[in-house]
């Protein structure tokens, strides 16, 4: 990953999103200290996830639909909790 100090990120911002969306990651830092990384569109996104429901996740199960799958539950008795 390249670093970049924060005032060559900003004099050469163009580069660093070039190099971001070409090379990967690129690390921004503040007085010696890493502070912020650059990341291409793509990798934000991937990172990020879908940004998909949970009903149209399962709704793309291949068991969506199906009325023959049961699951069985658990019939043991209950743990005991200390109180």
């Amino acid at each position: 990953m390249q670093t970049w100090q924060m005032q060559e990120a900003k004099a050469r911002l163009s580069e660093v999103v070039k190099r971001a969306e070409h090379e990967g990651p690129q690390d921004i830092t503040l007085h010696g200290r890493s502070v912020a990384v650059m990341l291409s569109r793509e990798a934000f996104d991937r990172l990020a996830g879908t940004g998909e429901s949970l009903v149209a996740f399962m709704r793309r199960s291949p068991l969506y639909g199906r009325d023959d799958v049961r699951f069985e539950r658990d019939k043991s008795a209950p743990r005991e909790i200390a109180r």
